[in-house]
């Protein structure tokens, strides 16, 4: 579906995951993991490139979360 730009809306450190709006307002879950600097943490509001990938409920997620 290829890259996209926004923003990290929500993050649950605790639980390892949270939530991307890209440019056009959609919202995209994504786990922890797809933080490609390996931290697995970032900030909400953080300006994020992402990836939209098939996910493990059939749904799309964002993946290749990477800050911007």
């Amino acid at each position: 579906m290829g890259s996209r730009t926004g923003h990290v809306a929500t993050f649950d450190e605790h639980r390892g995951y949270g939530t991307v709006r890209d440019e056009t307002g959609e919202e995209w879950f994504f786990h922890c993991t797809a933080i490609t600097d390996g931290t697995r943490t970032i900030p909400e509001g953080a300006r994020v490139r992402f990836e939209v990938v098939p996910g493990h409920l059939g749904r799309w997620e964002a993946g290749a979360v990477e800050r911007l």
